[in-house]
C-alpha cells in the first residue's frame, strides 16, 4: 500500500454521506459537519465543468472523498476499461482521494446492462475476478476495495457467497467495503445468519462501511434499494459490526427517495452515537 493510501485512510473517520447532485446546494449552504467525509461516483464526476464543477469542488475542499464505482464490471467477461482506471487515478490525484471501491459484481457484456449481476461463487470465478482486481491496482498502484453486494439468485454456485469473497480478497490483496445492509438482505432472502458472515470476513481489510435502506416485498424476499430509512436490524447489526472489529468509518447511502438533508442528518447522528457507544460505553444511544 502506498504512503498517499495510508495518509488517505487515516483522514477517514466518523461518518459519511454519499454526495448526489441534489445535495451540492445543501451541503453548500449547510456546514452538516457531522459528516465527516463524502462519496462519489467517478463516472458522475470525472470531467464535470462549470458552475457544477465549482460547486462539486467547494463541497470536497471541506471534507475527505472516497470513490465508489459503478462500470468496471469486476466479474464481466470483456476486458477492463484500462482508459478510465487511468482517469480514475488522475481524478483521485486531483482530489486527493485514497480510497477507490467497486462492485463485487459485473455489469456489462457487451455493452452495459445497467445493473449488478451476480458472479458465480465458483474456483474460477475467483480466479477470474481476482486478476482483474489485480490489474486495476497495478495501474493505480495501490488496493481497490471490493463490495459484497445483494443478489437474488446463485447462478453457477459451487461455494458459499463467504468462501467466494473470503477467497477473491485473499487471492487479489485487496480492501474490502463492508455493506452492512447487504448482508441483512442476503441472510434474509438465502437463510443464513448476517451477523455470522460479518464476523468471518478479514476485519483488517474492511476500508469502510456501507449502511442503507432497503424495501420489504414480502416476508421472504427483501430488496435493496437505497430509497428508504435503514430499519432497526440493520442498525441492530452494524452496532453488532462494531462489538465485533470496532469502530470502522461508516457512510450512509441513500439514491432514491431523498429526503431534505437534515433528515438525512438524524441518521448520520445515530451511526455517531453507535460508534460513541461502541467508544464510550457509558454513553447512551438514542
Amino acid at each position: 500500500m502506498t504512503s498517499a493510501m495510508q495518509n488517505a485512510q487515516a483522514s477517514i473517520h466518523g461518518t459519511g454521506l454519499g454526495l448526489r447532485r441534489s445535495l451540492l446546494g445543501p451541503l453548500t449552504d449547510h456546514p452538516a459537519e457531522a459528516v465527516n467525509f463524502l462519496e462519489v461516483a467517478p463516472e458522475n464526476w470525472i470531467g464535470i465543468g462549470g458552475r457544477l464543477g465549482k460547486q462539486f469542488r467547494a463541497v470536497t475542499e471541506r471534507r475527505p472523498l472516497v470513490l465508489h464505482g459503478l462500470s468496471l464490471s469486476l466479474g464481466g467477461p470483456t476486458p477492463i476499461d484500462v482508459e478510465f482506471v487511468k482517469q480514475v487515478k488522475a481524478f483521485m490525484g486531483t482530489h486527493g482521494i485514497g480510497i477507490y471501491s467497486e462492485h463485487l459484481s459485473y455489469c456489462s457484456d457487451d455493452g452495459h446492462l445497467y445493473d449488478l449481476m451476480p458472479i458465480p461463487f465458483s474456483e474460477d470465478a475467483v480466479h477470474h475476478v481476482a486478476g482483474r482486481i489485480r490489474q486495476v491496482q497495478e495501474i493505480l498502484g495501490q488496493r481497490i476495495a471490493v463490495e459484497n453486494v445483494s443478489y437474488y439468485a446463485t447462478p453457477g454456485k459451487q461455494m458459499e457467497e463467504i468462501d467466494f469473497i473470503n477467497a477473491v480478497i485473499a487471492e487479489s490483496d485487496c480492501d474490502l467495503l463492508l455493506d452492512v445492509n447487504n448482508a441483512y438482505v442476503n441472510g434474509h432472502n438465502h437463510g443464513y445468519d448476517a451477523l455470522q458472515f460479518i464476523r468471518s470476513l478479514p476485519g483488517e481489510r474492511i476500508a469502510y462501511i456501507h449502511v442503507a435502506g432497503h424495501y420489504r416485498e414480502s416476508d421472504d424476499l427483501i430488496v435493496d434499494t437505497h430509497g428508504a430509512e435503514v430499519v432497526d436490524p440493520v442498525w441492530q447489526l452494524l452496532d453488532q459490526t462494531y462489538q465485533h472489529f470496532g469502530v470502522i468509518p461508516t457512510l450512509l447511502e441513500r439514491d432514491f427517495n431523498i429526503p431534505p438533508l437534515p433528515e438525512l442528518l438524524r441518521e448520520i447522528t445515530h451511526i455517531t452515537q453507535l460508534q460513541m457507544k461502541q467508544e464510550h460505553p457509558h454513553v447512551r444511544c438514542a
